[in-house]
This record gives C-alpha cells, structure tokens and sequence, in this order.
C-alpha cells in the first residue's frame, strides 16, 4: 500500500507522471518498495469502467465495458501464463512487475446479463457527461 499513498501524495504535489513513474520503478529497485507476500482477489464488476487503455505504453483514458476478475500476480509475465492481449476474452497480465494482476474477463453470456440489468443506469450516465458513454459495437 506504501507506493499506493507515495504515489498519490507525489501527484497531489504536481509529480509528471513520467517522473512518478522513474521514481517508483527506482524505489522497486532499491528494495525501499516490496511487493506484497500473499495472493489477493479483485472483482471488477461492473457494467462501466473508466480507465487507462494500457498504462504501460500511453496515458490515453478510455470508457469500456469489460467486467473481470483481478488476480494479485507479483512478478508474473503474459508470456508466463500464454496469456491473451489486453482487452481481449483470455486471461492476460497487466501492470506486469511487483503489483502485476492476472486479469479474466467475464464471458458474453455473464457480460450480456450485467448489461440488460443496468442498462437504465448506463443510458442516464451517457446523458450525464458525453465521456461516460459505452462506445458503440460496431455493427449500430
């Protein structure tokens, strides 16, 4: 949690990202940070996810629709695991390193579910604000 609070307190005192993330890859490396000992279990469910398209390579924030499970994966590659590619239905690594996840999407079936039971909530925060919008699937 340590590099989650140092990380937090630097961007409130105006760190660039690309610094931020210099000096905590720094800290990893001098042992100042350790990643966590045990296993740990995230449920990403929701029908609407406001994120980083791929933090590793861009700063580019996007809107999707991709409910999944996080699995605490410390050290662990996608190609330690065969793992898919971000954003796809196979399980892959994201935020590969000392805080890596394993991330499983849930399949269509569950996905379509969740969509069908919020979908009143999804077309209210689309009226809200035009970057909470779902983007639309291709075929509409």
């Amino acid at each position: 949690m340590r590099v989650f609070f140092d990380a937090a307190e630097m961007q409130a005192k105006g760190t660039p990202p690309g610094e931020l993330k210099r000096i905590i890859k720094e800290r990893y490396k001098t042992g100042y940070y350790k990643a966590p000992e045990r296993a740990g279990i995230s449920y990403m469910l929701s029908p609407i996810l406001r994120t980083y398209y791929n933090p590793e390579e861009s700063d580019k924030v996007v809107t999707i629709n991709h409910p999944h499970v996080m699995y605490y994966a410390p050290n662990v590659s996608n190609e330690d695991i065969g793992g898919g590619k971000p954003g796809g239905m196979y399980p892959h690594i994201i935020m590969p390193g000392p805080h890596g996840y394993i991330v499983q999407p849930l399949g269509e079936t569950e996905k379509a579910a969740m969509n069908k039971e919020y979908e009143e909530m999804l077309a209210r925060l689309c009226k809200i604000k035009e970057a909470w919008c779902l983007p639309k699937k291709k075929s509409q």
